[in-house]
C-alpha cells in the first residue's frame, strides 16, 4: 500500500473460535464516565470470562487510586491472550455491520498512518482532529499504550464519499464475504458482524480513497483554492487515543524504525454519508455545584444573555434546536427538575458550545462545581443533572453536512462537541492488534 496515502491494509487479532462475544465485546473506555453502576454490570457479566474488558481501562477508573495496578494487569493479560493462543491473526480489512434499532451502520477497518497525522489546531494533515485535544487527557492512556502487546481500538475515523464509492460498493457485496464474527452486544449495543474484504474489493476501496484526496477533487468538493492540503481522514469519535498513539510514536520512532507497527493505528472508517450514523452533542454536566448557574451565566455575559424557563425537557429541547443564528441557545437542567432555555446575542464563538466552554471553565475554577464531566445522550444528562448539587448544559446537535466543512474553514471544533450517535451506538471492542514486531 503506498503510504503517502495515510493508511495500510491491516493485520488484525480477532477472538478464536469457541470464545463467547458477548462477553468479550466492551463499549468504548471513554463511555459513561458518570455512571459507575454501568460498569460495574458489565463486570458482573463479564466475570472471569475472555474479555476486552480486561484490556482497556474504562475511564470511569482514572481517579482510582489502585490505577497503576489496574494497567499492569491490563498489559499482564494483553500477553497472557496472546501466549495462550486467545486471539488468531487475520490479514486484511474487515466490513463492520452494527445493527442498532434496525438501521446498520458500516464501516471499514483500516491502518492509518501517523506520520500522516497531526493534533495541532493548525493542522493541514492528510489525518486531522476535528476537536481540539485535551493533552492533560492524554496521561493515562499513553501509560497504558506505552508497553501494549496490543491496541484495542475505538476509533472512528470519517471520511466525505457523498458518490458512495468506499465503502457501500464493499457492502453492497456483503453476502459474498466470508464471515469473521457475529454476536449481539450487550447492554442495548445491538448487533455487531465482520465479514473479511477480499483482495480485489480492497484494492478497489484503496483506489477510491485516492481518488477523494486528489488536491484538485478535495478543492472542488469544498469550493476551496487550488492547492488547499487535503483532508482524507478525520476524527469522528476517539480522537485522544488517537492522539495517544501519534505521541508514543513520535517518542519511540528513532529507536524502533519507520516500518515498526506502532506507526500505525487500526481505525473503523466510516462515510459521514451513511444514513444510519448519527452525530450526536456531548453535553456537560457539572457535579457539586455551590453557587446559583443562572446568576453567574448573566454576570458573565451581561445584557446578551436572555433565561427563560420551560416546561419540560422536551420543550427545553425544541426551543434549543430551533434557536437562529446569530443567537445562540443552550438548555439548563438543574437544580432539581428546572429547566431553562439560555439565548446568547453577538455570540463570541462560531457554536454555542464555543461561547460557553470558557463560562463553565472559569465556574469550575473559581471553585463554584466540584467536578465537570462530558456526558452522552439527552435522556442521560436529564438524569444525572436532576441529582442533588448537580446542573447540566444541553446543547443542539451540530448538522453532517456542517461538520467537517467547519473543520476544514475554521480548524478543530471546540473539545468534545460532538459524538458518533449516543453512548450505547458507541463502538464496541472486538479487534485488536499487536503492537510489537
Amino acid at each position: 500500500m503506498n503510504k503517502t496515502l495515510g493508511f495500510r491494509l491491516p493485520h488484525l487479532c480477532l477472538p478464536r473460535p469457541g470464545i463467547d462475544l458477548m462477553k468479550w465485546a466492551v463499549i468504548a473506555c471513554d463511555q459513561h464516565t458518570a455512571e459507575p453502576e454501568y460498569w460495574e454490570q458489565v463486570a458482573a457479566l463479564v466475570g472471569d470470562a475472555p474479555s476486552t474488558l480486561h484490556l482497556t481501562l474504562p475511564e470511569v477508573y482514572l481517579g482510582a487510586a489502585d490505577v497503576t495496578t489496574r494497567i499492569a494487569a491490563i498489559q499482564d493479560t494483553m500477553r497472557r491472550y496472546l501466549a495462550d493462543g486467545l486471539l488468531r491473526d487475520h490479514a486484511g480489512p474487515v466490513l463492520v455491520e452494527r445493527d442498532i434499532g434496525g438501521r446498520v451502520r458500516r464501516g471499514l477497518m483500516l491502518e492509518l498512518d501517523l506520520e500522516h497525522y497531526d493534533f495541532d489546531a493548525a493542522s493541514t494533515s492528510l489525518i486531522r482532529p476535528t476537536e481540539g485535544t485535551i493533552v492533560a487527557r492524554l496521561a493515562p492512556r499513553i501509560e497504558v499504550r506505552r508497553d501494549a502487546a496490543l491496541e484495542l481500538p475505538h476509533i472512528l475515523v470519517l471520511i466525505d464519499d457523498p458518490q458512495r464509492t468506499v465503502i457501500e460498493p464493499i457492502a453492497a457485496a456483503s453476502d459474498d464475504l466470508a464471515p469473521l464474527y457475529e454476536s449481539e452486544l450487550m447492554l442495548a449495543g445491538g448487533h455487531i458482524t465482520g465479514r473479511a474484504v477480499d483482495a480485489a474489493r480492497a484494492a478497489a476501496a484503496a483506489r477510491a480513497l485516492q481518488a477523494l484526496a486528489r488536491p484538485e477533487a478535495f478543492a472542488a468538493r469544498y469550493g476551496l483554492p487550488a492547492g488547499t492540503p487535503p483532508m482524507l481522514f478525520a476524527m469522528g469519535d476517539g480522537n485522544h487515543s488517537l492522539a495517544t498513539a501519534k505521541l508514543i510514536w513520535q517518542q519511540h520512532k528513532a529507536a524502533v524504525g519507520m516500518g515498526h507497527p506502532s506507526r500505525f493505528a487500526l481505525v473503523e472508517v466510516l462515510n459521514i454519508h451513511d444514513p444510519a450514523l448519527d452525530v450526536a452533542p456531548i453535553h456537560r454536566l457539572l457535579f457539586g455545584v455551590s453557587a446559583d448557574v443562572r446568576d453567574a451565566l448573566a454576570r458573565h455575559f451581561g445584557g446578551k444573555l436572555r433565561c427563560t424557563d420551560a416546561a419540560s425537557p422536551e420543550e427545553m429541547r425544541r426551543r434549543v434546536a430551533a434557536a437562529e443564528a446569530p443567537t445562540q441557545a443552550v438548555g439548563l437542567i438543574g437544580p432539581g427538575t428546572r429547566c431553562s432555555v439560555v439565548e446568547i446575542a453577538d455570540p463570541p464563538a462560531r457554536l454555542a458550545l464555543g461561547t460557553l466552554q470558557p463560562f463553565i471553565d472559569a465556574f469550575v475554577e473559581a471553585g463554584h462545581a466540584r467536578e465537570l464531566d462530558y456526558v452522552h445522550g439527552d435522556e442521560v444528562l436529564e438524569s444525572l443533572a436532576r441529582a442533588e448539587g448537580n446542573t447540566g448544559f444541553h446543547f443542539a446537535a451540530l448538522g453532517k453536512s456542517e461538520l467537517l466543512k467547519r473543520v476544514i474553514e475554521g480548524g478543530p471544533l471546540p473539545r468534545k462537541t460532538f459524538s458518533m450517535g449516543e453512548a450505547h451506538e458507541k463502538r464496541y471492542y472486538v479487534e485488536a492488534r499487536r503492537l510489537r514486531a
